[in-house]
């Protein structure tokens, strides 16, 4: 990764999810342009999902904690790519997650078309440290109390809601 995150570039998408520019991610972020990003929900063999404590350098939502690894693609990237990424560089490990559904979101801070995935790795993880203070496993019955009390990602509450949503179909 660049040390200079903010000068990465990104696409830039319509409604349809077409590409419709190329910016980069400081741009993207200063007018809250919509663009394409990942979510990896990550669980262990006992199915308690891994949360993280975000950088407080981060660009949005900093010193939250987060229940999906993931992140802004870059400009050309696939979903599938950017996944396989995304867990590579925040976590250290290999792991070909599996695509579950799109998902959008949008609020003050962002509007983003993206796709959700599914991991299983029991660790141990190597934690980016420009990106990851701390990470632990918890059991999803945990999370809602969690929530309540601390600080989280609002997008990555989100997928999980609709996660759930999905599996109690």
């Amino acid at each position: 990764m660049s040390s200079d995150v903010g000068g990465e570039l990104v696409d830039v998408i319509d409604e349809q999810g077409r590409t419709v520019g190329t910016v980069t991610r400081r741009e993207m972020r200063a007018r809250r342009l919509p663009h394409r990003s990942v979510y990896v929900l990550v669980f262990n063999q006992r199915g308690e999902l891994f949360l993280h404590l975000r950088t407080s350098d981060k660009d949005v939502y900093p010193t939250h904690w987060d229940v999906s690894v993931g992140g802004v693609l870059s400009a050309g990237e696939a979903f599938d790519d950017g996944a396989v990424r995304e867990a590579r560089e925040e976590l250290g490990v290999a792991v070909r997650p599996e695509p579950l559904f799109p998902f959008r979101y949008a609020d003050a801070a962002s509007v983003v078309q993206g796709m959700v995935y599914r991991a299983v790795h029991d660790g141990p993880f190597h934690l980016q440290p420009e990106e990851i203070v701390r990470g632990e496993f918890v059991p999803l019955d945990e999370l809602t109390s969690r929530a309540v009390q601390e600080l989280f990602c609002p997008d990555g509450l989100a997928v999980l809601a609709e996660y759930r949503r999905r599996q109690a179909e």
